[in-house]
Formats: C-alpha cells, sequence, structure tokens
C-alpha cells in the first residue's frame, strides 16, 4: 500500500472513530433538555469556523480565486450545512436505530454518484465490497445496542436520508476541490459559509440556552463535540479524500456503529458476544474490498498495457 494511502486511511479511522464517540456524546448533550439539536449544530459550526481560522494563521496561506469561492459555499451546503442540520434534527425526531439503518446508505450512494460524476466503475469488488459493510453494520444494529434505542418518526428518518445524500453528493462531486486546497484553508471556508447561513435558522434556539444551568460535565460534552468532533474529525476527512477514492472514503462510515457498540460494551450496557465479533470482520472485510477494487485509471492503464501488447 503507497504512503499516502495508507496515511489517508490512518486518517479516516481517526476521524471516524471520533464521529462514533460522538454519538452518545450527543445523545448525553440533548438528552439533558438544555440544548436544542440546532443549537448543538450551530455550536459546531460556529465552534469549527473559530478553530479553522486560528489554524490558518499557523500554516502557509494560500490564495483562493472567486470560482473557487464559490464552489466552497455549495460544498459546504452539501458536506456540513444540509448534512449535519438534517441528520441531527432526524435524529432527535426519529429511532437511532432507522438513523444508524439509514447511514449504511452513504457508502452504495457514494458509489453510484462516483459512477456518475467522476467515471468510476462498479465492479463485483467494489459492490461485494459495499455490500458485505453494509451487513456488519446491520448486523451490529438488529443486535440490540442500548445506545441505539428511541422511537420512531418518517420526518425524522426522511431527514436522515437527506443527510446522508447530501454528504454522498459532498465526497464525490467536490472531489476536484478539495484536492487543490490543504485541510485547513477549505474547512475554514467551509465551517464560515455553514455558520452565516445556519444563524438565521438557530438563532432562537441559541437564545433560549439556560446558560447558566449548564453542568460542567455538560459544557465539557458540548467541547467534545465542537473540539473533537468537529474541528479534528473534519481535520482528517480531506487528508482521505485526497488520497482515496469516494467509495473508500465513505465506506468508514460503517465504522460508527462498531464504536457505538464498544462504547456499550465498555460501559456495562452491553456485552461482547459472536454476533459483534463477525460485525466487524464483516465492515474491516468490506473495506478491505473495496481498497481492493480497481479505480477507473488502474482499469484504463490495464487496457492501454493491453493494447501495447497486440502493436508489438
Amino acid at each position: 500500500m503507497e504512503d499516502k494511502n495508507l496515511k489517508g486511511h490512518a486518517a479516516l479511522f481517526t476521524a471516524y472513530l471520533i464521529f462514533g464517540l460522538n454519538t452518545p456524546v450527543s445523545k448525553a448533550v440533548l438528552a439533558d433538555g438544555n440544548t436544542s439539536p440546532l443549537a448543538l449544530t450551530f455550536f459546531r459550526f460556529a465552534g469549527a469556523a473559530t478553530l479553522f481560522w486560528i489554524a490558518s494563521l499557523f500554516v502557509k496561506r494560500e490564495k483562493v480565486c472567486r470560482r473557487d469561492l464559490f464552489l466552497f459555499f455549495v460544498a459546504s451546503m452539501f458536506g456540513i450545512l444540509i448534512n449535519q442540520m438534517a441528520f441531527i434534527v432526524g435524529l432527535s425526531m426519529a429511532s437511532p436505530i432507522d438513523a444508524s439503518v439509514i447511514t449504511t446508505m452513504v457508502p452504495i450512494l457514494t458509489m453510484l454518484l462516483a459512477a456518475l460524476f467522476l467515471g468510476e466503475p462498479i465492479t463485483w469488488k467494489k459492490a461485494g465490497g459495499v455490500l458485505v459493510g453494509a451487513a456488519g453494520a446491520l448486523l451490529l444494529i438488529f443486535n440490540g445496542n442500548p445506545l441505539l434505542s428511541g422511537s420512531a418518526n418518517r420526518t425524522g428518518d426522511w431527514l436522515c436520508v437527506l443527510s446522508c445524500t447530501s454528504f454522498a453528493l459532498y465526497l464525490t462531486a467536490f472531489k476536484k476541490l478539495i484536492l487543490r486546497y490543504s485541510a485547513v484553508t477549505s474547512m475554514k471556508w467551509m465551517f464560515l459559509y455553514a455558520t452565516v447561513v445556519s444563524l438565521p435558522f438557530c438563532r432562537r434556539d441559541i437564545a433560549s440556552v439556560p446558560w447558566a444551568a449548564l453542568s460542567p460535565d455538560g459544557v465539557i460534552r458540548i467541547a467534545y463535540v465542537v473540539v473533537a468532533a468537529t474541528f479534528i474529525a473534519y481535520l482528517l476527512i480531506p487528508p482521505g479524500q485526497k488520497s482515496l477514492r469516494p467509495t473508500v472514503v465513505s465506506m468508514y462510515n460503517y465504522l460508527q456503529p462498531i464504536v457505538a457498540s464498544a462504547v456499550a460494551v465498555a460501559t456495562g450496557m452491553d456485552a461482547f458476544g459472536w454476533s459483534k465479533g463477525i460485525a466487524s470482520l464483516l465492515v474491516f472485510f468490506g473495506v478491505y474490498l473495496v481498497t481492493q477494487s480497481k479505480s477507473r485509471a488502474q482499469l484504463e492503464a490495464e487496457r492501454q498495457r493491453r493494447r501495447n501488447i497486440g502493436v508489438e
């Protein structure tokens, strides 16, 4: 495996490990009743935007052309604003089990959209890897993880579908844009745009937060959501996008239910059984299959070699 690919896998593994831990942390923040879903989402946007702009003072400055500033705005709407707002509001209305099942759509949607936007082939190995990974994630979800219990609401389900579709579009349609800039440059603009656009929708929820009633534990949880699950995690995603294909990037979405299950086991809320072991193996084997599938460039190179051999 090439060194840049290895770094991309390491970055994505860390990012989605953080996202997985964010599930129970965010649930705890919302459960205390002091912070609404929209208020928490705005904290993520504004906090991450502030941290990325501060970070940009300590890295090499990159000039962004006007066209790319507009593209960053559109990318922000799909990759951050719609993705995060639709999911957190949907999660507050729908069953967490439903939401978790719906998130398994991301690699499938990404594979189809990558074929549409980037001309990436849908090989048997790639399709098989996506389905094997989905089987592992679904096995974990339906095994009754205590962190994934709740009531159902169809509107919430559709919001989660919108969130997944939005993120899949971001992974495929804006890959070339992300390749042109550093992670800090990309994210500082995207989170700035998300903060500005979301403010009118979140203003009332922010004003209604009872700051004095927030416990120290609540503040620490919110800090984790903002600093770790937003700033650090989104800092790690662009390196993965640059070195790996969109479908490979999206496969790490299946890591989140594994992490949630591990948290349940570690905290005594659940026990480790054969189903969890099999599910974890299926997820990682699915990622391996997708990684081993051939890209369009590799297939074209093979066809060219065969042509050259035929000419000789």
